[in-house]
């Protein structure tokens, strides 16, 4: 744009400058806050499952009838041990949200699933190790094989269909069990991770 001033030179109006919006991008998961919250959640049940142990170890040690209380015991340790998970999926969706920065609400519960999917997978790959380390072990010593042959009852008859359907059916509540306590410490990460990031979110874009 130009205009003329008093002495009637032209002069030129410099323009109005021209700003883009740069969009910075940003993946929505976010590995190292998920790996703290791992770690944290494994240290987390490490130390509650341990307490729970040395609870009911003591409660035994000092009852007058320890055989009779094991199974009570026992089963308390077992609660304890469900309690212990949940705790610690909580605690370590918190830390995941907590680490994050500022995040969406959508981001937070993404991280807080990807940690309970991570431990879960984990949880597994170590069991799975266990059984396949143990196998190897009597696999490579054919003495123990022989071992635990010899120690088989003669005579031994094939199941009966009604212990077939008693196996089964045991079998079908540890599968179901499994499934809902998996969900159930999905819930648990989810509500840390949500509670984490509270106070720290912001809107999406």
């Amino acid at each position: 744009m130009t205009y003329a001033d008093q002495s009637g030179r032209v002069a030129g109006v410099p323009a109005a400058p021209t700003t883009t919006e740069v969009i910075e991008y940003h993946d929505r998961v976010r590995w190292g806050p998920v790996l703290a919250g791992l770690v944290v959640a494994l240290g987390t049940q490490l130390v509650l499952s341990s307490l729970g142990a040395a609870f009911g170890l003591n409660a035994i040690a000092n009852s007058g009838a320890p055989r009779s209380d094991a199974g009570d015991v026992g089963s308390a340790v077992g609660l304890w041990s469900i309690i212990s998970l949940f705790a610690s999926l909580f605690v370590g969706g918190w830390v995941t949200a907590r680490t994050s920065g500022p995040i969406t609400r959508n981001g937070s519960l993404f991280n807080g699933a990807i940690l309970w999917a991570t431990t879960l997978s984990l949880g597994a790959y170590l069991l799975a190790s266990g059984v396949s380390g143990a196998l190897g072990v009597l696999g490579s010593n054919p003495q123990l094989t022989g071992q635990a042959q010899n120690n088989v009852p003669a005579g031994v008859q094939a199941p009966t269909a009604e212990q077939t359907r008693n196996v089964a059916g045991n079998a079908a509540k540890g599968s179901l069990s499994f499934a809902v306590g998996s969900l159930l410490g999905l819930a648990a990460a989810l509500s840390g991770a949500y509670v984490g990031a509270k106070r720290r979110m912001i809107e999406e874009v």
